[in-house]
């Protein structure tokens, strides 16, 4: 009896498979890295770290004519984090890390809810920052459209933090996580319109940062407004992009960011690459801050690899001035190099009077195999006087070499497709 149990809820699932589609993948990525000056001028009696961490991720997707479904659960795991036997892991990092709804309602439109990725155009404010073992998402609500070559999104987020479901009456919808421009509230338009050569997308976004200097509204907020545009051209062996963003609101006034970038593809095996990007720092003479921040885009695919500047650090700063070029080689059919030298300076002064920061050479491998790939890098910076201020490490303190040098491989299994 059990047998035809069985039998029977194999077949209602042929059934559903049949008028659906299912999908499982995972993904294994180690990670080595050598950090002697990773993120921040490293002094010379401090050691260099070394260590191993893993990204796995376990992906589940369905989707009918009606509906998308899609689930993924991940976990970063230090070497050596847990001592031996055990019973939990140390750290706490599995999580959830997307599970959302994408409804079809018809006539182009849909909406999109739960924990998601948010990435727009090369994510200089939205970006799902895949760099980071832990990546980004937000717990948020879209209304989408999209229709030939023109899309619009309008999204939603209302976020809270309360443990206990029937005692958070009390602080109504006071938020406590803080840090990394954790939000309360979140409300964007995004526009993107596409031609045969030319892109161009528009994104107006307001986000809500808990008050806590006030107990006459315990739940308001201060907002911040970030509007801006990313243009992009590409036609024959040429592109060129650009962005273009102003911030204000409650406690930002005038701050701006500034990009342009163009490509060359000389040869089937060689691109050039060469850009500017200013990003707008504070004066202190003025009441509201001036500081650009580029929020929830993938900031270490920008401003060097070594994560000087914009990856949880350099908020409410000097600005920055980046001026860059690369060359990309084609090595093989499936493997390249990519070399890349960054000119720092600030956009502010530094109390000194101080604008030049130094300079970062980037170098990464690729290489595909069949069915996993290798990444490597190696980068190096080249410290000015400004640094040195900058990071609070007098020069005769920092060690004579401030490097980062890390392996990466990724393993994408596809369990059912």
């Amino acid at each position: 009896m059990k047998k035809q149990y069985v039998l029977i809820g194999l077949l209602a699932l042929v059934v559903q498979f049949a008028q659906a589609q299912f999908t499982l993948d995972g993904e294994f990525r180690p990670r080595t890295e050598y950090r002697n000056g990773f993120g921040s001028i490293i002094p010379d009696e401090a050691d260099a770290g070394f260590g191993i961490s893993t990204r796995i991720r376990l992906n589940a997707g369905y989707s009918t004519d009606a509906y998308k479904f899609y689930l993924s659960f991940q976990d970063i795991m230090v070497w050596g984090e847990n001592r031996q036997i055990l019973p939990y892991d140390q750290n706490n990092s599995f999580a959830v890390f997307q599970a959302w709804a994408d409804i079809q309602l018809g006539e182009g439109f849909s909406t999109k809810l739960g924990r998601q990725v948010l990435s727009y155009d090369d994510q200089r404010i939205f970006g799902g920052l895949d760099w980071a073992q832990q990546g980004r998402n937000h717990d948020a609500a879209l209304l989408k459209y999209k229709k030939g070559k023109f899309m619009a999104d309008v999204g939603l987020a209302f976020s809270q933090d309360y443990s206990n479901p029937t005692g958070f009456q009390s602080v109504g919808t006071q938020y406590s996580t803080t840090g990394f421009f954790s939000y309360k509230t979140m409300q964007y338009l995004y526009l993107n319109q596409a031609w045969d050569n030319f892109t161009g997308s528009l994104l107006v976004l307001n986000n809500g940062f808990q008050k806590y200097d006030t107990d006459s509204n315990p739940d308001g907020v201060n907002s911040i407004q970030t509007i801006g545009t990313h243009l992009n051209y590409k036609k024959g062996k040429f592109g060129a992009a650009a962005n273009a963003f102003l911030q204000m609101g409650d406690t930002v006034d005038g701050a701006y960011l500034l990009g342009l970038d163009f490509t060359y593809k000389s040869s089937d095996k060689v691109t050039l690459g060469a850009g500017l990007e200013i990003i707008s720092g504070n004066d202190t003479e003025t009441a509201d801050s001036e500081a650009f921040f580029p929020l929830y885009g993938t900031n270490h695919k920008f401003n060097g690899f070594m994560d000087y500047f914009y990856v949880g650090n350099h908020a409410n700063n000097i600005g920055l001035v980046d001026i860059h070029a690369s060359a990309t080689f084609k090595l093989g059919a499936k493997s390249s190099l990519m070399v890349k030298a960054l000119n720092f300076s600030g956009e502010q002064e530094l109390a000194s009077g101080e604008k030049s920061l130094g300079t970062e050479i980037d170098i990464v491998f690729k290489k595909a195999f069949k069915g996993y790939a290798l990444v490597a890098g190696y980068s190096q910076m080249f410290a000015n006087d400004g640094m040195y201020e900058l990071k609070g490490v007098t020069e005769d303190a920092a060690a004579d070499m401030q490097n980062w040098a890390w392996a990466m491989l990724v393993i994408k299994p596809k369990f059912l497709n």
